[in-house]
C-alpha cells in the first residue's frame, strides 16, 4: 500500500530537484521518501511515553502513600525510624529529577553510570529508566496532593468501622485520588510524548531523531520539522480525548437510585419522605405528645394575661 502511495506522489514530482521543489513539494517528496522513517519514529515515542507513564505513575503512586503514612505517639521508635528514613530518601530522589533536566539525566545514566559504577545499559532500557523515574518524580506530589484532598471524615469513618490503615488507603482513599488525579496523569503522558526527544542525545530512535537524520540528509530543516510538528500534535490531539473519554467513564452517571438492600427499607428507587401520620413517619411520639400539651396549655396562659 505504502509503495502505491510513494509511487504516486512521486510520479507527480517527477523531473524535479529538491532545491527546485515549493515549500508543500518538498514536504511531499520527504513523505514519499522518508515516511516510513517518520513512522517507526512516531511509534518509538508513544510506546516509551506510554510505558514509562504506567511505570511513572506506579512509583508515585508508591512515594506519595509512604509519604502519607500517619504517625502517632503510640508507634513503635523502629516504625518512625523506618517511615522517616524512607520519607528523607524519597524527598531526596523528588527534588533531584524535579530539580534536573530529563537530557542531562539521560547522559548522566547512559555515560556516566558506566563510568562511575561499570555498570553498562542497553540504550532502550535507559530510555524506559529516565522518563519513568522523572515521571515518577512528579507524579510523587501529584499523589500526595491528591491523598491529603480527600475529607479526613472518610479517614475517620473507615476507622470508626474498624478499618486499619492498609484497608482505608485500598478501599477509601486511593480510588478516589485516582478519580482526582486522572487529569494530572494524562497531563504527564502528554508531556512525556514530547520530551522524548531529549533521547536522541543518547541516539534512541524516536521521532526527533528521524526528523534530524533526514533533514541533515536533505536540508530541508523548516520542511521535516513541520512534518514532525504535525505528527506530534496528531499524537497529543488524539491522547487527549481518549483521557477525557476515560475521565467521563470514571465519572459514571450523573443520576443514582437509593441503595435499598435493607429489609426495613419501604420503598425502592428514589426515595420519598414519609407522610405525615403515616406507619413511617419518624417522628417521635414524645415530642408530638410534648407539644400537644403545649398548644393545650397556650390558651390559659393567654387567658390569664388578659385577666390580669
Amino acid at each position: 500500500m505504502w509503495a502505491t502511495i510513494q509511487t504516486q506522489i512521486l510520479a507527480g514530482l517527477e523531473g524535479l530537484k529538491v532545491g527546485d521543489m515549493d515549500f508543500f513539494q518538498k514536504i511531499l517528496y520527504l513523505i514519499a521518501e522518508y515516511g516510513p522513517s517518520y513512522m517507526r519514529g512516531a511509534g518509538s515515542t508513544l510506546v516509551i511515553a506510554l510505558v514509562s507513564t504506567i511505570i511513572g505513575c506506579l512509583i508515585g503512586l508508591g512515594v506519595g502513600i509512604i509519604q502519607t503514612i500517619p504517625l502517632s505517639k503510640k508507634d513503635s521508635i523502629l516504625k518512625k525510624v523506618i517511615v522517616y528514613l524512607c520519607r528523607a530518601v524519597m524527598a531526596v530522589y523528588v527534588e533531584v529529577f524535579r530539580g534536573t533536566p530529563m537530557m542531562v539525566q539521560a547522559m548522566f545514566i547512559y555515560f556516566g553510570i558506566p563510568v562511575v559504577f561499570g555498570l553498562f545499559l542497553p540504550l532502550w532500557p535507559t530510555a524506559f529508566l529516565v522518563v519513568s523515574i522523572n515521571t515518577g518524580a512528579y507524579m510523587a506530589e501529584t499523589v500526595r496532593g491528591g491523598i491529603l484532598s480527600i475529607d479526613p471524615g472518610q479517614t475517620e469513618g473507615a476507622k470508626a468501622i474498624g478499618m486499619n490503615h492498609v484497608q482505608t488507603m485500598m478501599n477509601i482513599i486511593l480510588p478516589q485520588t485516582l478519580r482526582n488525579i486522572m487529569p494530572q496523569i494524562g497531563n504527564n503522558l502528554i508531556i512525556n510524548i514530547k520530551d522524548t526527544c531529549v533521547l536522541s542525545v543518547i541516539s534512541v530512535s524516536e521521532l526527533f531523531l528521524a526528523h534530524t537524520k533526514v533533514a541533515g540528509a536533505m536540508y530541508t530543516f523548516f520542511e521535516s520539522a513541520t512534518i514532525t510538528m504535525v505528527i506530534y500534535l496528531t499524537m497529543t490531539l488524539v491522547l487527549s480525548r481518549l483521557l477525557r473519554w476515560m475521565e467521563k467513564k470514571m465519572d459514571g452517571n450523573d443520576s443514582y437510585d437509593l441503595a435499598t438492600t435493607d429489609t426495613l427499607a419501604h420503598t425502592t428507587g428514589l426515595y420519598s419522605y414519609p407522610g405525615k401520620g403515616s406507619n413511617f413517619d419518624e417522628r417521635h411520639t414524645e415530642q408530638s405528645q410534648d407539644s400537644n400539651l403545649l398548644e393545650d396549655e397556650m390558651p390559659k396562659k393567654s387567658k390569664k394575661g388578659r385577666e390580669n
